[in-house]
This record gives structure tokens, sequence and C-alpha cells, in this order.
């Protein structure tokens, strides 16, 4: 039986425990096609040849750039790895500067790309880098494709060459560099190594419910951010078919045709899930409306394991057969675990949820944990609402005495590459600083509080913690996205980007008709409404951080804007910066 000890042994521990004749399946012109695990390690031995062939050696770095999660990732991956070499994953979405600064400063020799618009944009900052070449997965006329180094490597006599370099990959070689998405600054590239992730797949094993060798996973998260990249080691470890999503915008109809038993997504998209929900359930009218609602407010209340007593469980019984189950349904009908990370879930999600029979257990980590430090797991009361869990097996956590939480084990990465100043900053004696507070519950549970980087104190010298406060706020259907400021300012306020499809719902029902984006942000009637949502929002909080005043943002924030990072967090500084006119208003009219 394979031993496990590095990445690219895991594909082998399948063919010989699982055999699967459908590992991998991506949708192409419509139709999903499978590779089995065969398949999958012979592709990944032809690439590993073809690369030595390219003159690849044992610790070149290959930049790999794809829109989508596909097939050929995880196939040119095993390959990159197996021959000592290490692989570079880029965010597709950032601007063609990142991608130059990364290729550069990891000095890849080759690039894969997916599609038209990432070579266009790898193609104009070539010149600038020392890649020999670029190869797309996508066929692309006139371009270098992914099957020539296949064909390259059709031929086996250097089968031995490639059989000699992995038998030389220790447990702590680098395996990969992950280039942080970074909210500030330059992104840092973490050198993760085969035992940091491979330990973190076989220390989080433990909590998923799999029928192994039987389940079927829908992945869409990008596969370069570490949370997707694991989850896809396990996925092959524990023998899950993995299907990957052709994009988030067609997650809805993909979910349908694969109707798979698990899948992982970050909180944001599980709020666009639920506001979907609740704008369908705005639309019925009469008793079913009103059993819509009784059903919601139900799941509202939602605690694990029979807490509310036998009253309540009944209760959702039927709020299951004649609510939920459609919610079920409209997510493929097999799905049973939901797995969310990257940023604090609010609690309501998690509770409506669970009770609709579609539970989401949060994990806590980052990319310098390979990245998963606890994660919750719905058997054995390891499902806390509120909390991201309990620490997996062999890692350990300790609250220093600012409230940041401090992370041990072989999951911590080796540190930065070419940047030991930077890696010193956040080891101590071992220990990883997170730059997140937060607190160990007496039953072992782990909670997050806030950012420490994040917190600010007003000129009043009160510390505000602005994520706890924020996802309060974007509880109201009237707020997309919203970031609190005031650092030493006299009090908090907030910057609010509006839900633009909601409000123009909501100002049809009222007879409010807006001629304008610009309209719509200024109208009398909206920034009541909003202030409303505000007052009811604020009770919630200390005096100190109440919102005093806001201001909404005539656009969209989105990646592409520069406003959110690849992952959908927030880049607090750049919002601040585009708006600079809207926080001086706040603070100085």
């Amino acid at each position: 039986m394979t031993n496990i000890t590095r990445i690219f042994d895991i594909p082998y521990y399948q063919l010989e425990t699982y055999n699967l004749q459908k590992s991998l399946t991506t949708k192409y012109e419509g139709e999903w096609r499978s590779i089995s695990t065969k398949e999958y390690i012979d592709q990944a031995n032809a690439i590993s040849r073809g690369l030595l062939r390219l003159g690849v050696q044992p610790n070149d770095k290959i930049a790999v750039i794809s829109t989508n999660n596909r097939t050929e990732w995880n196939i040119l991956d095993i390959g990159i790895l197996q021959i000592g070499a290490q692989n570079v994953p880029i965010y597709p979405t950032i601007a063609s500067e990142d991608y130059e600064y990364i290729i550069n400063h990891s000095e890849a020799v080759y690039c894969f790309v997916s599609d038209t618009e990432v070579l266009e944009k790898v193609n104009s900052i070539k010149s600038n880098t020392k890649l020999k070449n670029v190869y797309t997965f996508d066929e692309i006329e006139g371009e270098s494709n992914w099957k020539e180094v296949l064909n390259l490597g059709k031929d086996a006599d250097n089968q031995k060459d490639v059989e000699a370099i992995k038998e030389s990959v220790k447990p702590h070689d680098l395996a990969t560099l992950i280039y942080t998405s970074g909210t500030t600054g330059r992104p840092k590239g973490v050198m993760l190594s085969h035992n940091n992730l491979v330990s973190n797949v076989l220390d989080s094993e433990k909590r998923v419910p799999f029928d192994y060798g039987k389940s079927k996973a829908l992945s869409f998260l990008p596969v370069c951010h570490v949370f997707e990249r694991m989850v896809l080691y396990l996925y092959q470890y524990c023998g899950v078919e993995i299907c990957f999503a052709e994009s988030i915008e067609k997650m809805s109809d993909n979910l349908k045709e694969v109707k798979p038993m698990v899948m992982t997504a970050v909180p944001r998209l599980f709020e666009k899930v639920y506001d979907k929900i609740v704008a369908k359930g705005s639309e019925l009218s009469g008793i079913k409306k009103m059993l819509f609602f009784w059903a919601i407010d139900l799941g509202l209340k939602y605690e694990p394991y029979g807490k509310n007593g036998w009253w309540y469980e009944f209760q959702l019984k039927i709020a299951r057969k004649l609510i939920f189950k459609k919610w079920q349904e409209g997510l493929g009908g097999n799905l049973e675990l939901m797995v969310s990370g990257s940023a604090p879930l609010q609690t309501r999600l998690a509770r409506v949820f669970a009770a609709a029979k579609l539970p989401i257990m949060e994990g806590y980590g980052l990319t310098e944990t390979s990245p998963v430090i606890s994660v919750n797991d719905q058997r054995d009361f390891g499902f806390k609402i509120g909390t991201v869990g309990k620490v997996i097996d062999n890692v350990e956590v300790k609250i220093a005495e600012d409230g940041e939480i401090l992370v041990k084990g072989p999951n911590v990465m080796i540190g930065y590459y070419k940047d030991p100043e930077k890696t010193a900053e956040v080891m101590s004696n071992g220990y990883f600083h997170t730059g997140d507070i937060g607190e160990l519950c007496d039953d072992g549970f782990l909670k997050i509080t806030d950012r420490k980087k994040e917190m600010f104190k007003t000129s009043g010298g009160k510390y505000v913690a602005p994520a706890l406060i924020e996802n309060k706020f974007k509880q109201s259907r009237f707020i997309e996205q919203i970031m609190v400021i005031g650092e030493g300012e006299k009090m908090p306020a907030a910057l609010i980007q509006i839900s633009f499809d909601f409000v123009e719902e909501w100002g049809r029902r009222h007879n409010i008709i807006f001629k304008s984006k610009e309209d719509m942000i200024t109208n009398p009637k909206l920034l009541d409404r909003i202030q409303e949502e505000i007052d009811i929002a604020n009770k919630s909080f200390g005096k100190w951080e109440q919102i005093k005043k806001f201001a909404i943002t005539p656009d969209i924030w989105s990646i592409e804007a520069g406003h959110l990072t690849p992952t959908m967090k927030m880049k607090r500084k750049v919002i601040k910066k585009i708006y600079a006119d809207l926080v001086e208003k706040i603070y100085r009219n």
C-alpha cells in the first residue's frame, strides 16, 4: 500500500484503494467527460516525461493560470511535482503587472494558461520575464498547446528518470509557492512543503463524512487558492469523484447536472444563494408565502442536536417536508455537506441551511497553515454555530495575551519565499502568528472575533472590531457590501454598496422609479429606509461601536475594479482611497 508522504503519492493511493472509473470530470463543449484514476496517473507521468525532455530540472518553477478548475490542472500539478519542480498557481483575475511580478519573483521557466483571455495578459508581459514558452489548455490557433508536452512524453523511455527523481523527493521538500492575494502591498510567496499539505489532508480527513469511493463533489472555488487545492487532494485521497464546475455563473445548472454530495464555498456565495432563495419566496403570495417565511423564521432559531426541544423539532420536520425540500432539489438533491472558509460565515446562514438539511461546516485557516487549523463536523457533537470548529489533530493553538491566535504544527509553512524578514515577523518559537483575534471555548471550539490588523481605535480611545459589525449589517437585504471606517475619528461610520437589484425591486413595490444609479443612491426615501436598517443593527453593539453616519458608493465592489481580493475579501485601504471624497464628507461636513 502506498505510504502517503508527498502530494503525488495521493493518486497512486487512489488507484490501489478505489481505482475509480471516474476520478476527474470536466465539461467540454456541453458534455461531461471523465478520466479514470489510471488515466490520471498515466497522463501525469507523460507530463513528467515531457517536462524532463523540455529541460525542466528539480526546483524549477512552473506557473499555472486557469480561469476555471479543470482536469488538466490536476494532471499538470502531479506531473510537475513528480519531477521535484514546483507548481506556482496564479489567480487569473489579478492585473497583468501582478502576473509579471509573480512570474519574475518565482523565476518561473514555463507557464500554462487556460484560455485566450489569460493568454493575452501573459503575452503582454512575457518579454519582461524569463519564460521559455507558454502553453494553453484550450485549443488556440497559433499557440502552443499543453498536449504538445503530453505528446513529448508519449515515449516512456525516460520513465526510469521520472521514478528516480520521484524517489529523491522528500516530504519536507518545497512543493508549491502560493502567492497570497493580499489586501495590502505586493503578494507574498508562501512556501508549502509536501508534508505541509499532506499532513493537512490526513488530519482534515477525520472531519469529513464521505461515502469513500462513491461520493461526488462539485469544485468551483479557485484551485489557485490553498483551500480548494487541499480539498481536491482530500477528495482524491477519499476516493471522491471530482466534477469541475464550468463557472460560478453556471454553478446552479452544474449542481442540478452533477448532483454532488459535497462542495466548498466562501461566505459571499452562500449569502448570494440565500438572498436568491428569499427573493423567490418574496414573490409568492397567500398561504405559500406565509409558510415560506414561517420556515425561514424557524430556521433562524435552529440549534444542533435537538437543543430546542421536541416541539421545535416537530415543526422543523414539517418545514423540511413543505419548504426546505425544494431548497435541496434546487441544489441538486444530493447535497449533504457544504464547507465554508476564507471569511467569517454569518450565524444566520449556518442556522438556516442546517435547518434545511444543507449543513455548512465552517472552518478556519490561512494559506500559511496549508490551510486548515480547525473545522466543524456534524458528527459526535462537533458542530457549534458561531465557531470555526475544534482544532484538527496534530495542530496546536494557543491564544496570546493580546488575544491573537498562534498556531504550531506540521501544516505551518516553511516561510515566505526570498523574504526571511517577513517570515521572522510572523514566526516566534515555532508558532505562526495568524493576525486573527479569537478565543478557545471551554468545550474546545475555536471562535474568531476579529482580524488584529483590521481593528482600530477611535479618537476616544475605544477599540472597534469592524468584521463583527459588518457581518451583522450584511444581514440586511438592502446591503450588499459594507466597510466600517473610523480609525482616529470620533465615531465609526460606514461605506455601503447597496444591493442594486433588491433596491430596484423594493422601489417598484413602493412606486419609486429610479432613473439611474445616481438617482437611486441619492433618493431620500431609500436613505431613510437604510437608516432604519442601521438603527436596528446598531442595537446589537455598544454606543462606541455604533454606526453614526454612512455613505452609499455609486458602483458595485468587484475583483476587477480592485475593491476585492480574488477570494472576495475587502481591500480596505483601496476602498478607502477610492471613496476618499465620501470619507471626507462623512467626517468633515
